[in-house]
């Protein structure tokens, strides 16, 4: 969907100038290529002709660019990521990650989906066009993610079969629902025969599946996860035949445990993907070109590790004549001037130079907005409604794991004032809400959290995976309302309060997800936002991504959701004093 896709293949002009016999309209002169085929690099010029790559070896053209021994890759290709997660729509995201070598993103619009479903999605895919980097959309197949959660819309196979046809659309992203797939949720199967009936992939999402239910999730034609955290769990689902897309987000870090399973015969099942980073994580430590980097740092071979991020993702996907510096491919290309450090000089989209030295120089033009509806529906807030009186001796508690996005399942004694149960600062454990936003009902769950830090104050958020209601730690009651407020006065957003005061805030108007200023500024917000969670005990590295999970009912082990907690491993909601025996 980039501006400069879809041109069509000049096929016996691209011939004449492979052969020699005319000149190509831009030659990279003294280029040391990655050829990802052989494994090798091969010192010489690579001709671009008319968005196309005619050859590797001596060429002339009318226009060359000396690059003086610097290396010559594919532009890489994030296999899996939720653009919302950037907190910006998709020009302001290619922005901060095009100028990192990034080509092209297969994105799940299931954020936006969740909270305002087709409208959500068409705003995303018309809000990608025109930019310098191509734009695939897996077609969201959880909205909502599961019956556990109240959401904005749901989805069904008749309303995601029309996306099917279009070119952009690659398939049925992350099927979330595995337990539905295992026991043959009709729901679930209507939406994988969609996606089979166009031939089009399906990828996955199976936390910790194994044995013959990792089976039986195969043979519904899923074809990847993204939700490996050890190499034993990678190796199994690489061995039913599932493309092993290693993750690499703001919050969830596998690549590390999962490096070692990138070798020569395995690379091409194998992708980078980012899945969820936030803005100060693209534009301080980069996209796809960092988890190159660190792969390479892990002892992963540059060539295999650029593989990785290039020919095999865009294999997986279908994308013909995509991720590879050969003769007839598009002349997507990125300019190193390290092959181990990754310093992107140059990127160029089908053969039109995008970036240079860090910065995009590609116009975007003037950043249009597509109308979309209100989204932040509360017109309740009453104190008692966020109290929890006392019935038991235990109670369940959600313990957050760094750098996860998975939990525990703990069992703690309540701290009980005046029959109410309140939090226990001393001991880590706090309080953590949902509050339904989508439909103006009441529906809201309290529960309590042990992990995030905080010894005052409280913080909130609209960014709540996957439906995306409002969700907050607290440690009393009043924060917890002041915050709530200000999300609903800011149509959507994070803020940190202390002594019902709001210290920080970042307003997200669009869908309650996405800033509509540019990249710089909401990264400077949450610097500050991180500050002030820092200001009031945070522990966390990425607090407010950490808070986000705290939702997920498909993520184990204990989530809550606007519903209740919920028990994930038996993928059911538990009352609070329900602990296990």
């Amino acid at each position: 969907m980039a501006q400069f896709s879809n041109q069509p293949y000049p096929l016996d002009q691209i011939i004449d100038v492979a052969a020699g016999r005319t000149r190509a309209e831009t030659v990279l002169k003294n280029a040391r290529v990655v050829n990802i085929f052989a494994g090798e690099i091969i010192e010489g010029d690579v001709a671009i002709h008319r968005g196309f790559i005619a050859g590797v070896g001596k060429y002339e053209g009318t226009s060359v660019i000396d690059l003086k021994g610097q290396y010559v890759t594919p532009s890489f290709i994030d296999g899996h990521v939720h653009v919302e997660s950037s907190m910006v729509m998709p020009l302001q995201y290619a922005r901060a990650v095009v100028p990192r070598g990034t080509g092209a993103v297969v994105a799940d619009p299931h954020e936006i989906a969740n909270v305002l479903g087709m409208e959500g999605i068409m705003f995303m895919s018309k809000s990608a066009r025109g930019g310098p980097m191509d734009f695939y959309i897996m077609v969201s197949s959880c909205v909502p993610s599961s019956d556990l959660e109240t959401n904005g819309v749901t989805m069904d196979f008749l309303d995601i079969r029309p996306l099917m046809t279009e070119h952009y659309v690659l398939g049925l992203a992350e099927v979330m629902n595995y337990p539905g797939v295992i026991y043959r949720d009709p729901a679930v199967l209507d939406k994988i025969r969609v996606a089979l009936e166009h031939n089009k992939r399906i990828d996955g999402h199976a936390p910790g599946i194994t044995g013959l239910d990792l089976n039986a999730y195969a043979a519904a034609r899923i074809t990847s996860d993204h939700e490996c955290i050890t190499l034993e769990e990678a190796r199994e689902k690489l061995a039913v035949g599932m493309h092993i897309q290693i993750r690499e987000g703001s919050t969830a870090k596998n690549l590390k445990e999962l490096a070692a399973i990138i070798q020569p015969n395995t690379a091409m099942s194998c992708s980078f993907v980012t899945d969820d980073r936030n803005p100060l994580d693209l534009l301080t430590n980069g996209h796809i070109d960092s988890m190159i980097r660190d792969a390479i740092s892990l002892g992963v071979d540059p060539i295999i590790a650029i593989k990785v991020a290039t020919i095999s993702t865009a294999r997986h996907y279908g994308l013909k004549y995509t991720g590879a510096v050969a003769p007839g491919y598009r002349a997507d290309i990125a300019v190193l001037d390290s092959l181990e450090k990754v310093g992107v000089k140059m990127v160029f989209k089908d053969g039109v130079m995008v970036a240079k030295d860090g910065k995009l120089i590609a116009d975007i033009g003037q950043l249009e907005i597509p109308r979309i509806r209100r989204s932040v529906n509360i017109h309740w807030l009453e104190p008692e409604d966020f109290q929890v009186k006392a019935r038991g001796d235990l109670m369940n508690v959600i313990g957050t794991i760094p750098e996860q996005i998975i939990t525990e399942h703990l069992v703690e004694e309540p701290k009980v004032v005046d029959g109410l149960v309140v939090p226990d600062v001393d001991r880590d454990i706090i309080k953590v809400t949902v509050i339904e936003r989508h439909n103006s009902s009441e529906p809201s769950a309290v529960g309590f959290v042990k992990g995030i830090g905080i010894k005052e104050g409280a913080m909130v958020s609209s960014i709540a995976h996957d439906s995306h209601n409002i969700i907050a730690v607290s440690t009393n009651d009043a924060d917890l309302i002041a915050a709530a407020v200000q999300i609903v006065r800011m149509q959507g957003g994070i803020a940190v309060v202390r002594n019902e005061e709001i210290i920080a805030s970042l307003p997200l108007p669009i869908a309650g997800l996405m800033s509509d200023r540019p990249i710089e500024d909401v990264s400077e917000s949450l610097k500050v936002l991180k500050d002030a969670a820092d200001k009031i005990g945070s522990t966390l590295a990425e607090p407010f991504m950490a808070m986000a999970f705290l939702s997920l009912p498909v993520i184990p082990k204990l989530k809550i959701t606007d519903l209740g907690l919920v028990d994930v491993d038996r993928f059911r909601v538990i009352d609070l004093f329900e602990v296990p025996s």
